[in-house]
């Protein structure tokens, strides 16, 4: 038996071995688990009951990485996606007035259309389509969306209606708590430490919880409990609300998630072949979108594969296995999840605003030299935190980059994807006019 699995996991080719496997599975999963705190406080403010988002989380991503680990067999783990689960909250249920149910209806439909696309081609095709420089922009404005709701969410930044924005009450005790946890998890991140951005949730409400601020009445909590959100799923309510830009903008963001961090994993576990190319690429992207919809079942936003993976990597998970052990670790965490009730918004901001700060690096892969690719990337990157909506920014960006490929007499050079796209796009102005 071991020795079949070690020849389905392909240890030999991968020169591997089960220490260093479930070592890997570890470690990526210390990396990620932040997760399991920091997605149910933000989808708890959709009005979804915390303990069941805890189990959906926590399912989900046990789901998912036990999936690729198995089916696709790369070490790469997937949860709740940072920066579609604040989209799902903030953009979907609370700035459109969409009821939770609805919304997850709309999760569900894009994971739907995620298996379509995958079964037809069609996400290869855009994949292929797409200058890599503008799905660089939409992930560091996802960061620097991430990071403006950690940053007001800890008393750091207020609203203002002179100034839009201003400093907050520095003072505050919670506030202090937030820059306390910020200084925390940026240290031992600057000390590459694994497991940091956890780490520095947990002492920071430690420390909350000594200087009494912290308050947690300890609920009873059974895996039952993700009945609360299973199957809660309104789908007929999605498609009456005609949630095209929605299902749209999970689908978009979700696909680009999971390739970069391919491409990031694959590269560093140089798992390309000599054609530059990554086998079983159709079962990574089956895997992605079977996440996304069991997700939505169980009751939390749109699955994507997590550039955390890359740590498991580096502590040298080359093989299925990692996923399949970082799996198997988030199951053991629904055992704990009722500590999540204790974690303030004191202490899950600070992470908020680090994982922001970690998104930034796909900054430097912008060209920005070149005008054609750098002025859309811009677009793209503000318009997104500016106004509050992903789908602005990829709008922005799309647009702008199809005139200006038009402009410079290079619209032969542009993917007919990309057309389409745009057109999309424009007509989504003209007709919400936002």
């Amino acid at each position: 038996m071991k020795a079949r699995l070690e020849k389905y996991f392909q240890f030999r080719e991968l020169r591997t071995n089960w220490r260093t496997e479930v070592l890997a599975g570890c470690t990526t999963f210390v990396t990620m688990a932040y997760i399991i705190f920091v997605n149910p406080a933000i989808l708890h403010e959709t009005g979804m009951p915390l303990t069941a988002v805890v189990a959906a989380t926590c399912s989900c991503a046990a789901f998912g990485s036990l999936t690729m680990g198995i089916v696709a067999r790369y070490p790469i783990a997937l949860a709740p996606g940072m920066g579609l689960n604040a989209y799902f909250t903030y953009t979907v249920v609370k700035g459109m007035g969409i009821p939770w149910e609805t919304a997850l209806g709309a999760v569900f439909l894009s994971g739907i259309a995620f298996l379509i696309l995958t079964a037809a081609g069609v996400r290869q095709m855009i994949v292929s389509s797409i200058p890599t420089e503008l799905y660089a922009a939409v992930a560091v404005g996802i960061g620097l969306f991430i990071a403006l709701i950690g940053l007001h969410n800890s008393g750091i930044i207020a609203a203002n209606k002179e100034t839009l924005v201003s400093m907050g009450n520095l003072r505050d005790p919670n506030t202090l708590l937030a820059i306390f946890g910020l200084l925390l998890i940026a240290s031992l991140r600057a000390w590459n430490l694994s497991g940091a951005i956890l780490i520095g949730i947990l002492v920071t409400t430690a420390v909350g919880g000594i200087a009494g601020l912290v308050r947690w009445q300890p609920q009873s909590y059974s895996f039952a409990d993700i009945t609360a959100t299973a199957f809660h799923l309104n789908i007929r309510g999605a498609l009456s609300y005609g949630l095209i830009e929605i299902v749209f903008v999970f689908l978009f963001v979700d696909l680009f998630d999971n390739i970069g961090t391919l491409v990031a994993v694959g590269k560093e576990a140089k798992l390309f072949n000599t054609a530059n190319q990554i086998p079983r690429m159709n079962r990574i992207l089956y895997s992605d979108a079977a996440a996304t919809v069991v997700g939505s079942l169980a009751g939390t936003s749109t699955v994507t594969s997590y550039i955390e993976s890359a740590a498991g990597v580096a502590a040298g998970g080359r093989s299925g296995v990692t996923a399949v052990v970082t799996g198997i670790l988030f199951l053991i965490a629904l055992f704990v999840a009722p500590l999540v009730g204790a974690i303030p918004a004191s202490a899950t901001a600070p992470a908020l605003i680090v994982v922001g700060a970690m998104m930034m690096s796909h900054a430097a892969e912008i060209p920005w030299s070149n005008p054609v690719i750098s002025i859309p990337a811009f677009l793209t990157i503000v318009t997104i935190p500016l106004t509050f909506s992903i789908a602005n920014g990829l709008a922005f960006g799309f647009v702008a980059y199809t005139v200006l490929k038009i402009a410079r007499g290079e619209f032969r050079g542009v993917h007919w994807l990309v057309y389409v796209l745009t057109v999309l796009f424009i007509a989504r102005f003209l007709y919400l006019g936002t």
